[in-house]
């Protein structure tokens, strides 16, 4: 590992022009940038949607915009202007990755579609993030809360006798944008080994169905169609909030070693010998009677000694905290969960990125951009004629 790549990140050196919008996309794209790759944001002449997403903000700039953008050079494009439509292929050709979540086709009226942009550029990995594919769901718009719906997700989410509840993030767009950033690399990869580069196609259906794991599963593999629960987990237990003497807190015993753990902690011992909470299947099968046994023992404390006192025993377990109480766990845990991007007024906190590397560590080199704050000087670049150049 040279120094170089140690200093800048294994992405250095790769170039990515990211036609991607909103979430999924950005959020792919933020990914490589942390890992060294130039990510260049191409951006219509009124901006990435999300610039206008507001509350919260912090100063002009909405956070949901600066969330997901560090790290990038943005310009501005009208591609039905033919300069600003040649200027994108430009850009395109030279490109080593190229992430859009247009409709399917809806590039290929600019010559920015995969077979276009591959007639020019053999080597390009060509990512699309769609809602429903490419097929006989490419008219569907894709959004993460109708993907919640369509998937299944709601049907889990909330009371059994309520509502379905959306999660509380766009979950499936992030799960999208991982798998895109994964199917990236690993193009990358094949085209280190072969020249040849691919179209790695995501949707937001996909990622939801694989998401849902043991759900899907229980479907798939059981003929089971899982309902909704509440907190309670279908297949383990304790599993789910327990009320305190102030605060619920969640309790995961998902084995029997610590089930019996939790009952030491709690002062009950031989509640484990009990032939109906002995196995995971038997607690599972007699939660009923269970619950109300372990609720009248942690009525005694407040949730954060319980969660003190029953992690030093081995079981987990944790507080339900708001966003400023995770953000301080993280801390106190030495996971130092904030970066600061950027230098003066033009500083910007930010999430860190989630993988911590023994070598080549995340960079964040650029605070999240301004719309075409890189315009002119991308311009110039772009209008310089090259045969054939990577950035």
């Amino acid at each position: 590992m040279t120094d170089d790549i140690a200093r800048e990140g294994p992405l250095s050196g790769v170039l990515v022009a990211d036609f991607s919008r909103i979430l999924a996309g950005p959020y792919a794209t933020m990914l490589l940038a942390d890992l060294g790759a130039d990510v260049v944001k191409v951006e219509g002449p009124k901006g990435d949607d999300t610039r206008s997403w507001t509350p919260p903000a912090r100063g002009d700039a909405a956070t949901y915009y600066l969330g997901v953008n560090r790290g990038k050079r943005s310009i501005a494009l009208d591609l039905r202007n033919e300069g600003d439509a040649a200027a994108g292929r430009e850009l395109a050709r030279r490109a080593d990755v190229l992430i859009e979540n247009f409709k399917p086709g809806g590039l290929a009226r600019f010559g920015l579609d995969y077979d276009a942009v591959r007639a020019a550029n053999p080597g390009i990995v060509y990512s699309s993030i769609t809602g429903f594919g490419a097929g006989a769901g490419r008219h569907v718009p894709g959004y993460d809360l109708m993907v919640q719906a369509i998937s299944g997700l709601m049907s889990l989410t909330g009371d059994p006798d309520g509502p379905a509840y959306r999660a509380g993030i766009s979950v499936f767009d992030v799960m999208a944008g991982n798998h895109a950033a994964i199917g990236i690399l690993a193009a990358l990869r094949h085209r280190d080994a072969t020249g040849a580069g691919q179209h790695v196609e995501v949707n937001l259906l996909s990622s939801a169905l694989t998401g849902l794991v043991n759900h899907s599963s229980a479907y798939v593999a059981g003929g089971t169609v899982p309902y909704r629960m509440g907190n309670a987990h279908p297949s383990v237990f304790p599993y789910e909030p327990l009320p305190t003497a102030d605060n619920d807190l969640i309790v995961t015993a998902a084995n029997d070693g610590q089930f019996r753990k939790l009952c030491v902690v709690l002062d009950i011992p031989d509640v484990p010998d009990d032939p109906r909470f002995a196995t995971n299947a038997d607690r599972t099968a007699n939660r009923a009677e269970l619950r109300p046994i372990l609720v009248e023992r942690l009525k005694a404390r407040g949730a954060v000694e319980w969660f003190e006192l029953l992690v030093d025993a081995g079981v987990p377990s944790g507080p339900i905290n708001t966003i400023d109480g995770g953000f301080a766990m993280a801390e106190r845990f030495e996971l130092d969960p904030v970066v600061v991007v950027g230098e003066g007024e033009h500083a910007v906190p930010t999430t860190r990125h989630p993988i911590r590397f023994s070598e080549t560590p995340a960079t964040y080199r650029l605070p999240p951009p301004e719309l075409d704050e890189h315009g002119a000087e991308l311009r110039e670049w772009l209008s310089e004629p090259q045969e054939d150049d990577r950035g």
